[in-house]
């Protein structure tokens, strides 16, 4: 018999396979699971150069799979002024002020990582950073990436003023005499974002070294990146091609909301499988985020004293071109992935890929739809109907001050009702598959698993949020690992712990089937690898 690389032995190995199969120890061998059992199952598979892993009670899991993340935005944001540490606005402006010190030659003060809920109406102001930074242009990206926070320079260097049109998918907050505020929403940060000097391809792929760390330290062994740019994409093809690249990587190639279907021949021009990198998706955003009122809605925000406004969002691609879009990438085998936070961006989402089908008859494409903030119940069961995946990011589902104070009120008690709806999903047949949007928040799968079991933060207190959308445990955790890996196609060779599958698996600290769900929040990684290889 030949010897294995490497054993696992003494600590639970949950398979997640659909049996429930638990097992104490497992073997692999050229990157490849080879047994899974007891330590009778493995003895005879070890040799004298065999690698064993005493478990010691720890817990043996499949690699988690983010379905939605952007690592390198992340990177590029961690290594330039960070602000995701900051717990508010007076240690957010310190971090700048260091920042800037520390850099005196950087032509811009770029990064990002700010919470709107630091600030009153979530709407930072030019001010701020002008006492801090009054010389050089500072543009800090939002922490859900829909907006941008600038100073007085960069609008003054752009051209940005109180003359200024709102652009069609974005809006200037402006002070009483029309001028700019310094809060930048939606496509209005392009504005200022565009005049900004592109990063190398060494700071991008630094970027990627950064971000691909923190997603090992996190368990995660594959993800799909949620907006590919060339830019992104050529490092990741480097990062392929070097060995740097560690993680199984699907590319979403981005969706230019302000072209047509005459981009469609580029994207598919640039569909490629290099080493662990594949790009074969094209993500579409549909709209905005609730808090700024940009998410597409089917009725009206109400406004601060609950009165109905005439504000229902934004659909930044019109409804009947993107049923054509989808569907014509449906045809050539393009698998879709689609942002939608408002119920009408998520209808609209399911229309397309209802026409789609329509036309192109069922195929293997595994489409998704990310985000679902809000979804109206009628739409609910059309996920199974469609066979279109919902791709949650369960850390959201929770109270917290920017759900408490800019969202709920503004879309009153029955549409608030109707967030974040995994349990209802699950019940109607939906494949759910997640993910954290990292950098937007943590890309900690065990952060996302406590939220969706218990719906609420792992250090939150009161009411559990919308209690009957939890999630059993095991529901959490496949839909972080072989949900994910269906979507990314990866479901035949990773997602489970089963013979013949890649060796792509975590170590967590517990095992969290087996303790109260109020504490898999806690639960650390204590090793992550891929095929075999430690990578964390």
């Amino acid at each position: 018999m030949i010897a294995a690389d490497l054993v696992f032995c003494n600590g639970p190995v949950q398979t997640l396979d659909p049996a429930g199969t638990t097992a104490s120890a497992a073997a692999v061998r050229g990157g490849r699971i080879v047994a899974v059992g007891d330590e009778q199952d493995v003895r005879d598979l070890i040799g004298p150069d065999t690698e064993v892993v005493d478990l010691a009670g720890h817990a043996l899991l499949p690699g988690f799979q983010d379905a939605h993340a952007h690592p390198v935005l992340a990177g590029l944001t961690m290594i330039r002024c960070d602000l995701h540490d900051a717990g508010d606005q007076v240690e957010a402006l310190a971090a700048i002020r260091r920042y800037a010190e520390a850099n005196p030659d950087a032509e811009w003060i770029s990064g990002g990582g700010w919470s709107m809920d630091w600030f009153p109406g979530g709407t930072p102001s030019r001010h701020q950073l002008d006492e801090i930074v009054p010389d050089r242009p500072v543009h800090l990206i939002n922490r859900d990436g829909h907006g941008a926070w600038v100073n007085t320079r960069a609008l003054e260097l752009c051209g940005v003023d109180a003359h200024t049109p709102d652009p069609a998918d974005g809006r200037i907050e402006r002070e009483a005499d029309g001028t700019p505020q310094g809060t930048l929403h939606e496509g209005a940060a392009h504005l200022v974002g565009r005049h900004m000097p592109e990063p190398t391809p060494e700071m991008m792929l630094r970027a990627l070294e950064a971000g691909q760390r923190r997603m090992h330290a996190a368990g995660v062994t594959a993800w799909q990146d949620a907006m590919v740019s060339p830019e992104v994409q050529q490092a990741y093809r480097s990062a392929a091609e070097s060995g740097l690249l560690t993680a199984r990587v699907i590319g979403a190639l981005w969706w230019d909301r302000e072209r047509g279907e005459e981009q469609i021949p580029e994207l598919l021009g640039r569909r490629e499988t290099t080493g662990r990198f594949r790009a074969g998706s094209v993500k579409i955003m549909q709209d905005g985020v609730a808090e700024n009122f940009t998410a597409a809605m089917t009725s009206p925000y109400l406004d601060g004293c609950g009165c109905q406004t005439a504000n229902q969002g934004i659909s930044f691609v019109g409804p009947e071109e993107l049923r054509a879009y989808v569907t014509r990438l449906d045809a050539v085998g393009v698998q879709v992935h689609v942002h939608a936070v408002g119920d009408r961006a998520a209808r609209e989402a399911l229309d397309a890929f209802e026409a789609a089908r329509k036309v192109n008859g069922q195929n293997d494409n595994r489409h998704h739809i990310a985000h679902l903030q809000v979804v109206h119940p009628d739409d609910v069961p059309r996920f199974a109907t469609l066979g279109i995946a919902a791709n949650i990011q369960a850390l959201w589902a929770a109270h917290e001050p920017q759900m408490d104070e800019l969202t709920i009120p503004f879309l009153g008690t029955e549409r608030a009702g109707w967030q974040y709806p995994f349990g209802a999903l699950q019940r109607a047949g939906a494949r759910l598959v997640a993910g954290s949007d990292w950098p937007v928040s943590s890309p900690d799968p065990f952060l996302g698993i406590h939220v969706a079991v218990n719906r609420r933060l792992p250090e939150g207190s009161g009411p559990a949020f919308l209690p009957e959308q939890r999630l059993h445990v095991r529901e959490a955790l496949a839909a972080y690992t072989i949900g994910t890996a269906w979507v990314n196609h990866l479901d035949t060779r990773t997602g489970t712990i089963e013979q013949g599958k890649l060796a792509d698996l975590v170590i967590a600290d517990r095992d969290p089937l087996a303790i109260p769900a109020e504490e898999l929040g806690e639960t650390t990684v204590l090793a992550t690898y891929v095929e075999g290889q430690r990578v964390h």
